[in-house]
């Protein structure tokens, strides 16, 4: 069951939760927080400090996340988001129509200048 998301909580309760579920993960794995160091590259401070809800930076969550092999979690953040369907109408609306024969060609300026006929010829 997902816990919801309360807009106006400082997400301290949200780190929390992230902190116990990146923990879960890595036990799932069976692997102790000095090989995790290891293969995400960042100190065991941080891991600690994530798995009790303390927070990290964006570039430390995806370091453990990808290290925990769960980057799948982020596919939603990842994917294209779908075209509502006012979006749809609007590309259906304004598409040009599509060209079924080339342009004729066009004709060749004449060679002339074109005259009026009441010009009178220069002297």
């Amino acid at each position: 069951m997902k816990p919801e998301l309360d807009q106006s909580e400082d997400g301290s309760s949200h780190e929390e939760i992230i902190g116990e579920r990146m923990k879960h993960y890595r036990l799932e794995q069976n692997i102790n927080q000095t090989d995790l160091v290891k293969q995400a590259g960042v100190a065991r401070r941080t891991i600690t400090s994530v798995e009790t809800g303390k927070g990290c930076t964006l570039n430390t969550l995806l370091r453990l996340l990808r290290a925990l092999n769960r980057m799948d979690l982020l596919q939603d953040l990842l994917d294209e988001p779908p075209l509502s369907p006012q979006q749809i109408h609007y590309a259906n609306t304004i598409r040009k129509p599509i060209r079924k024969y080339a342009s004729r060609p066009r004709s060749k300026p004449p060679e002339k200048p074109f005259v009026w006929g009441d010009e009178q010829a220069p002297e």
